[in-house]
């Protein structure tokens, strides 16, 4: 078949691949037992084989004629000739589709817009929804493409899923277009459709028909499916939410990536010029693993909170932010690369009021590793005028002539396991040769960039700027000796037994957040205290996680996993031979 994704990063194999002992897993899964997950459109038509009808519903990216084509042949083989209806044919018109899209697609803005307020089936004509009815001759009729379910068939559901990191590269391979849509077009306005609109439909769609799915399926590898029982993914989220879980990450080259992750990750492909980023837990984007027999499944990681929220972040979390999972994690790698932009988040009212998000991007900056000449911008100089500032950042933009950075923002020292803050509103870069644990809660595209070190995108085009939005933003008050009191960390411990001690991190009081780090020889307790809790070991080779429940998972250097608020209890124990530290965030 024709090349259906452009990237360097591998395709997820069927199988999960041996992980050396004690290295970062790439492929973490949740072993469901013995005979859960089936491989290939042979043993799926068998599964169905019986079915008079079948709705085949999934998420915008799959490849559905090639799936009719695959299942057909299968179907053919044991001699069942299926009649095949395209919910497509109940589509409203392109350019209907598109006015109801305009409104949240930012106008001309090339990155930013706002998230949809309507639904799936407002895509749909109802008069030819009703219209698509099943053939009672035939011997099996089969509803195919996104929202088939909402045509309102009687039969066996299945569910195609597909990763959003999977979605992209499809958009970049110029094999898929936008819901509703009939042509391919650039991947970065693709991706902002996905993010405002798409993404929103579908993800409301999949929540109400969750309950009903008979069937999943994985569909990143269209000639190659796994699939498994709908209840036995419930049953397999359930576990996960009264736990805990570790999500699928992934990883993307940048224009100011760096190596430390080509180093020290294996797995992963060498021939790239770098690694910027690891998605550890940024879930609107991250799937769920899932195991049997060595098959590996992924969904979305966002059926768990469908299918469990209040468990995953507790009630008082979950009744504030609904389904959105409020906190992420993610690498930023510089080391040998170059300086992040400088830049800013929106503060929280102007992120609902502008992108219709509940939250902000509230970030910590939590040093892993760095060299010795790495430094953190953040804050400004006591001396600064913003209207100079403004004016001299317009004036690099338009001339491409550097900016006299020292002139007017502060650099501090990076240091490694030091925690700098950065809420709301906030200046702010990683220098060069850092590897930043970026804790945050959970937004993560909404970025004002004011100064791009004159540096190009991998395409060799400049990235685009945001000096309007981010002179709206910033707090000019957090400056000089101000960032060294109130952006800088200051640990205090908490508590201590005979070899552990429990260690505050203090975040700024716009975090919506809080951290904290437990420091070990043997082993320590925790409450969740109805609270969601991410870990990552930020030192020491291993540990393993034992909760309440009695799932037990060992946790490598550098990973990030979540207990589960309604876990309740959790042990960690130390596997490494010397002291750990492990870092934990929760919501405050």
């Amino acid at each position: 078949m024709e090349k259906f994704r452009k990237t360097s990063q591998y395709l997820l194999p069927l199988e999960k691949p041996d992980n050396t002992p004690g290295q970062y897993d790439v492929y973490p899964t949740f072993n469901l037992g013995n005979g859960k997950i089936k491989a290939g459109f042979h043993s799926l038509a068998d599964e169905i084989a019986r079915e008079k009808t079948v709705v085949i519903d999934g998420y915008i990216g799959v490849l559905f004629d090639l799936f009719k084509q695959e299942l057909n042949l299968c179907l053919q083989a044991k001699g069942i000739q299926a009649v095949w209806w395209d919910i497509r044919a109940a589509l409203k018109s392109e350019e209907e589709i598109n006015t109801l899209a305009a409104p949240f697609l930012g106008g001309d803005d090339p990155i930013f817009g706002k998230r949809a307020d309507f639904n799936l089936s407002d895509y749909f004509d109802a008069g030819q929804l009703k219209k698509i009815q099943p053939d009672p001759q035939a011997p099996m009729n089969i509803l195919v493409g996104c929202g088939a379910s909402l045509a309102g068939w009687k039969g066996k559901l299945i569910y195609i899923d597909l990763p959003k990191n999977e979605i992209q590269f499809r958009a970049r391979a110029g094999v898929i277009h936008n819901l509703g849509t009939s042509q391919t077009a650039a991947p970065k306005v693709m991706y902002k459709r996905f993010y405002f609109v798409d993404w929103v439909l579908l993800n409301r769609h999949k929540k109400a028909i969750l309950p009903s799915i008979d069937i999943m399926v994985d569909g990143q590898r269209p000639q190659e499916i796994s699939w498994m029982k709908g209840e036995e993914l419930r049953q397999g989220l359930k576990t996960l939410a009264t736990n805990g879980f570790r999500v699928r990450p992934w990883f993307e080259p940048g224009a100011w990536g760096g190596q430390w992750i080509k180093e020290h990750i294996e797995g992963l492909p060498k021939d790239v010029p770098n690694y910027a980023w690891s998605f550890e837990l940024i879930v609107p984007e991250n799937g769920i693993l899932f195991e049997s027999d060595k098959n590996m499944l992924e969904v979305s990681f966002d059926s768990l909170m469908y299918e469990a929220g209040t468990a995953v972040v507790g009630e008082a979390c979950y009744n504030e932010y609904g389904d959105e999972f409020p906190i992420r994690m993610d690498y930023l790698d510089n080391f040998d690369g170059g300086n992040l932009s400088i830049q800013c988040h929106p503060r929280r009212e102007y992120a609902r009021r502008n992108f219709g998000e509940v939250l902000t991007q509230e970030e910590t900056y939590y040093v892993l590793d760095c060299k010795d000449d790495a430094v953190v911008y953040l804050g400004f100089q006591e001396s600064i005028q913003p209207a100079e500032f403004e004016a001299a950042l317009t004036e690099s933009f338009q001339k491409n002539t550097p900016l006299d950075v020292n002139r007017y923002i502060l650099s501090h020292p990076a240091h490694k396991h030091g925690l700098y803050l950065i809420p709301p509103g906030t200046l702010h870069s990683s220098g060069r040769n850092n590897l930043v644990l970026e804790i945050s809660t959970t937004p993560y595209i909404f970025t004002f960039k004011m100064y791009d070190w004159l540096a190009l995108d991998l395409d060799g085009t400049p990235r685009p700027l945001n000096i309007k939005r981010a002179m709206e933003n910033l707090y000019f008050d957090r400056k000089g000796e101000k960032v060294k009191q109130e952006l800088i960390s200051h640990p205090a411990l908490l508590e201590k037994g005979a070899d552990w001690e429990l260690w505050h991190l203090p975040t700024h009081r716009d975090h919506s957040y809080d951290v904290h780090r437990y420091t070990f020889h043997t082993d320590v307790e925790v409450k969740t205290e109805g609270k969601c809790h991410v870990l990552n070991l930020v030192e020491g080779e291993k540990i393993l996680i034992e909760t309440a429940g009695g799932v037990r998972q060992q946790l490598h250097y550098a990973e990030t996993y979540v207990i589960s608020a309604a876990a309740g209890s959790y042990r960690l124990i130390n596997q490494s031979g010397r002291e750990v530290q492990v870092v934990k965030a929760f919501m405050k």
